[in-house]
């Protein structure tokens, strides 16, 4: 089985923080790499973040850098990402996604499994 499950997503106002979690299958975990995209309203799905399955290789899209990170706990089939002083251009909906096995995470890379998405709003 496939899976990938989202949650914490929410509304929140400009300054704000939330936390996103993305519980997955190990099918969809185990010796893969993980990312965030989101996708805001009139625009293309986008590049958010990535990390390696050893955690040793992370990428952020220039607009995030300094305000969200993105972490997994491998042995809880989890990643996470924490976004910091929010404002509203980073409303959106956000994807968690997985990569091949050993297949490289960098911002042009492409996902093969997804999740269902998260509304992230963040208010002025």
């Amino acid at each position: 089985q496939v899976q990938l499950v989202e949650s914490g997503g929410g509304l929140v106002q400009a300054g704000g923080s939330l936390r996103l979690s993305c519980a997955a299958s190990g099918s969809a975990f185990t010796w893969r790499g993980m990312g965030w995209f989101r996708q805001a309203p009139g625009k293309d799905r986008e590049f958010v973040a990535s990390i390696s399955w050893s955690g040793t290789q992370i990428y952020y899209v220039d607009s995030v850098k300094g305000r969200f990170t993105i972490s997994r706990d491998n042995a809880k089939n989890t990643v996470y990402l924490q976004m910091n002083s929010l404002n509203p251009e980073d409303t959106a909906v956000y994807y968690c996604a997985a990569y091949r096995p050993y297949y490289e995470v960098t911002e042009t890379a492409t996902p093969i499994y997804w999740g269902q998405g998260t509304q992230v709003t963040v208010s002025s």
